[in-house]
């Protein structure tokens, strides 16, 4: 049920995450975990043996185990640190999953599991360590079961995140709330894509601005960050649909004053092509889950859709940033 080392005197537990999807995209979902800090990865792909017939030789060096696999497709399978952020990576890791589809890769059943803990037990346990967090100048993000009084001029989140990603604990989240109380404007139209929780759209919707498109290709995130909307008192600003940017929303009809998008790097970057139709002419972008070794590549991707990189944020090993759109000439 579970792997430890022993550092020093002391077990370090780990969490496995299997996740079941087809040859073309192991790559694509390999990429996504070691993203996302999971330390080593395993793939059991059956096409793999398509190389022994070749070659009678060969089958001396294939584990026999290899034919008790009982799924159609690849498994890939990797290990996260048990910690408080754990429950906040796999979101994440699920969350860029759903999302590689609507770029035209085929991942079959997509499906993510993990060992150590039951995902229905760890959905209650880890509210032990999710306490209310002051993020900013101003934000601070206070579970929906903890007692907090504002002091000063703090604009307190009432947050349930439930299974959706985004708490304001994880890194990735921080960046963009802190970029958010930076860059908004009274008024601006956002969109977050990917929103999770909701947590992004709510802080916006508290900030000033005039309406929030929040879309999500996860129903259970959607239902969460629905939930949330209303609990904040925010649901006359900000809309929370199902599905993905292009599906949701037509920018002939809807671009945004600011574009939120947490979600990881090749995401961002297969998403890069259809952006600069969503943003307003003078509009900004908050890129976030970027894991430092990617972020030259999504600079690159953003600068030639026409974009400038403004400021580039860092904490850990995660990386955000802030874009405009260039001007003519």
């Amino acid at each position: 049920m579970e792997e430890r080392k022993r550092w020093g005197g002391d077990h370090v537990e780990w969490i496995e995450i299997a996740v079941k999807t087809t040859t073309e995209a192991i790559e694509a979902v390999t990429n996504i975990l070691y993203d996302a800090g999971v330390k080593g990865v395993v793939i059991e792909d059956p096409k793999d043996l398509d190389f022994a017939n070749q070659d009678e030789a060969t089958w001396d060096y294939v584990d026999d185990r290899v034919f008790q696999f009982d799924y159609e497709g690849a498994l890939i399978k990797g290990y996260l640190l048990k910690s408080e952020g754990v429950f906040e990576e796999i979101l994440l890791i699920k969350n860029a999953i759903h999302y590689l589809p609507h770029y035209g890769l085929d991942i079959g059943e997509g499906v993510l599991e993990t060992k150590e803990v039951h995902e229905e037990d760890w959905s209650e346990n880890w509210k032990q360590y999710y306490k209310p967090t002051k993020i900013g100048h101003r934000v601070v993000i206070k579970p929906e079961w903890e007692e907090y009084e504002a002091a000063g001029d703090e604009l307190v989140l009432v947050m349930n995140p439930g299974m959706a990603f985004g708490t304001g604990t994880h890194e990735t989240t921080r960046m963009c709330l802190e970029a958010i109380e930076k860059e908004i404007q009274t008024g601006d139209q956002v969109l977050d894509i990917g929103c999770g929780s909701g947590i992004l759209s709510i802080l916006a919707a508290k900030l000033g601005a005039g309406k929030v498109i929040a879309v999500d290709l996860d129903e259970v995130a959607v239902s969460v960050a629905k939930e949330n909307v209303l609990m904040n008192e925010v649901d006359g600003i900000v809309e929370v649909h199902y599905g993905n940017l292009m599906e949701t929303i037509d920018p002939k009809e809807e671009q945004g004053d600011l574009i939120v998008i947490n979600i990881i790097a090749d995401v961002i970057i297969a998403m890069g092509p259809s952006l600069s139709r969503y943003v307003k002419p003078e509009g900004k972008l908050i890129l976030s889950g970027i894991i430092l070794e990617k972020i030259k590549d999504v600079k690159k991707a953003m600068e030639k859709e026409g974009f400038q990189i403004l400021r580039e944020i860092q904490q850990g090993e995660w990386a955000a940033l802030v874009c405009e759109v260039k001007e003519a000439g």
